[in-house]
């Protein structure tokens, strides 16, 4: 996730310290992930197994562009770029333009320049088949039988987070995303995805995920992934395997009523969906001539030229086809509909729930659904949600039995509420310090006067890896907030080192700004509310008195990206000091106005 620490309280660097000890001590395409038996053959052995669970991953290598096979590209530093020959080579700055291609598994950077492998970090725009994408993440470049491969480095939860914007739909609302983001991060995580050069590819033969919203976050997916960060599917203890896909057409099906060399576990059964058949009918029609379902499987492998009939072979009991009859010849329905996907757009045979007939040369498929239909119904996803059904009651309906669990320790969240909060941890020893929080929730209203009655969700994770591995926070933050979502480091760790008080009342008091806040208002105001209302009055007092050690814009600028402890933290007195000025001249309550409305310009200009 890419995310701005505005609402972040800063660690100093002696709690950092013992942080790091304690925890070292502690120990639209077609919707939905794919997975076909003619994959399986040649790529995905073993896909169907869960893995062991051991150290819960923070990064995840995912292939860019998979689907364009490029033989060919150009890259352009967009930033401070830097770019290596092997993983221990030293790192030389991306000066210029560079033209790579693929000459057999060789990388060809020049006349007479070449190389196994290509290792870029920092931002870096690359061009091909007449698409630009600028990546952040780092990236490794090899070739393969004259095709270039390309890898980057994504954190989990950023992946998740841009899978779930990709997948998701203009129904969906807040619990189905979740329980989508769910879904995502358990076929991440727990199944074998069986490419060499990286864990997962970019395409709805794994996950489908558009590299154009990493520069446009969000922000419904961003708050599922958030809400829900290191979850996934577990039944009995053990890791859990999860599909999704857009529209199961009533029924749901079984892996193996789709991938016939596929188990089907007791989770993941075929049975009807009564909230999909709600949302609609989903028929669908479409007509293919001879001549390109013979050239579609052809490339796929599936039939030689030649063959004159296609019928239905069989079928399971839910109506779904499982394999077609070509004259003699019997192939699978699902690598079938792949074939026809890949040859001539997704949305030719969107199913395998489907009749077809011929004529003069001509096959007419009617249907419904779209996708293969295991596992999560997204069509029925979203109107449980609409229902004021929760992400777990839909988990339930799609994969009963399985749990959502924290993938780390496989422990439950639980929620123990209070007044005006609720606190989720993995610990039922957390229940300790809910008068604390009950105290700083009531501070917080009674210093800002603002909404008393509101409820927000503090999550407390179990460790300083795991909370940066969720929100992705600096080293130095201890807690953030976004919107009515609170995140901790361990609740213990903040009371040892005695930032409990000061930290839960600063997030709780960001959080009454933020509920009261448009995008038009400005940073340094929100976090300056936020620092002036923690400080004893006296000091609030005296801080408009003293001078800032950033200019306006420049202090906007920092706390929205500080690059260290130190600048961040004076970034917030700085706020605080511009807040205080601009409270002591207008008054209080045209100040919190421009909350909503943003700070006049001529305002702006006076101050500066």
């Amino acid at each position: 996730m890419s995310r701005t620490f505005f609402a972040a309280r800063v660690i100093t660097g002696a709690l950092l310290a013992f942080l790091i000890s304690s925890v070292s001590e502690s120990g639209r395409a077609l919707k939905g992930n794919g997975f076909s038996r003619a994959d399986q053959a040649h790529e995905e052995t073993g896909a169907l197994a869960p893995e062991a669970r051991q150290t819960t991953r923070s990064t995840l290598r995912i292939g860019v562009w998979t689907l364009w096979h490029d033989n060919q590209l150009t890259l352009v530093s967009a930033g401070h770029a830097s770019l290596r020959a092997c993983s221990s080579c030293p790192a030389h700055p991306l000066a210029r333009a560079l033209m790579i291609h693929a000459d057999g598994n060789t990388l060809v950077t020049g006349a007479s320049s070449a190389q196994s492998s290509l290792y870029l970090s920092g931002p870096v725009t690359l061009t091909a088949h007449n698409e630009t994408l600028t990546l952040r993440y780092p990236l490794t470049i090899t070739a393969r039988n004259g095709e270039l491969i390309l890898a980057a480095t994504l954190p989990v939860e950023t992946y998740v987070e841009q899978v779930t914007a990709s997948e998701s739909g203009p129904t969906d609302t807040p619990e189905s995303l979740k329980a989508l983001a769910i879904a995502v991060r358990t076929y991440a995580l727990h199944v074998r995805h069986g490419h060499a050069d990286y864990d997962l590819c970019d395409s709805t033969h794994c996950q489908l995920l558009h590299w154009s919203g990493l520069a446009a976050p969000h922000a419904a997916a961003h708050a599922a992934t958030l809400a829900t960060a290191g979850e996934t599917l577990f039944f009995r203890g053990q890791p859990a395997l999860a599909w999704f896909s857009k529209d199961c057409g009533g029924e749901t099906a079984s892996p193996a009523q789709i991938w016939p060399d596929a188990s089907s576990p007791p989770y993941l059964p075929s049975r009807p969906d009564p909230y999909c058949v709600r949302a609609g009918s989903s028929q669908w029609a479409s007509q293919l001539t001879h001549a390109e379902v013979a050239s579609a499987l052809a490339t796929r492998g599936l039939a030689p030229p030649g063959w004159q009939h296609l019928a239905v072979a069989r079928r399971d009991l839910s109506g779904r086809v499982l394999t077609l009859r070509l004259d003699a010849r019997e192939i699978p329905a699902e690598d079938f509909r792949l074939a026809i996907g890949a040859a001539l757009g997704w949305n030719r045979i969107p199913s395998t729930w489907f009749e077809v007939s011929e004529q003069s040369g001509t096959f007419y498929f009617h249907g419904r659904g779209w996708g293969h239909g295991v596992g999560l119904c997204q069509k029925g996803a979203a109107v449980m949600a609409a229902q004021h059904h929760t992400a777990g009651e839909i988990l339930a309906q799609y994969f009963p039995g399985a749990q959502p669990v924290d993938d780390a320790s496989g422990r439950t969240w639980q929620t123990f509420s209070g007044a005006g909060f609720a606190l989720e941890s993995l610990s039922p020893e957390d229940r300790r310090f809910l008068p604390a929080l009950a105290r700083a929730r009531g501070e917080a209203s009674q210093r800002s006067g603002l909404d008393p009655t509101a409820i927000f969700t503090v999550r407390t994770f179990p460790s300083t890896p795991t909370f940066r591995s969720a929100t992705l926070a600096p080293g130095w933050v201890a807690a953030f907030t976004e919107g009515d979502f609170i995140a901790t480091q361990p609740l213990q760790i903040l009371a040892a080192r005695r930032l409990l008080d000061d930290t839960l009342l600063h997030e709780f008091l960001h959080a009454l700004v933020e509920r009261q806040s448009s995008a038009a208002a400005p940073l340094w105001l929100r976090e300056g509310l936020v620092e002036l209302w923690s400080l004893q009055p006296q000091s609030a007092a005296s801080l408009s008195r003293r001078q800032p050690g950033f200019q306006l814009a420049a202090t906007d600028a920092i706390l929205a990206h500080a690059t260290s402890e130190a600048q961040s933290a004076a970034a917030h007195q700085a706020a605080a000091i511009y807040t205080a000025r601009f409270l002591s001249r207008y008054g209080r309550d045209p100040v919190l106005a421009w909350l909503r409305s943003g700070v006049p310009a001529s305002v702006l200009a006076a101050a500066r």
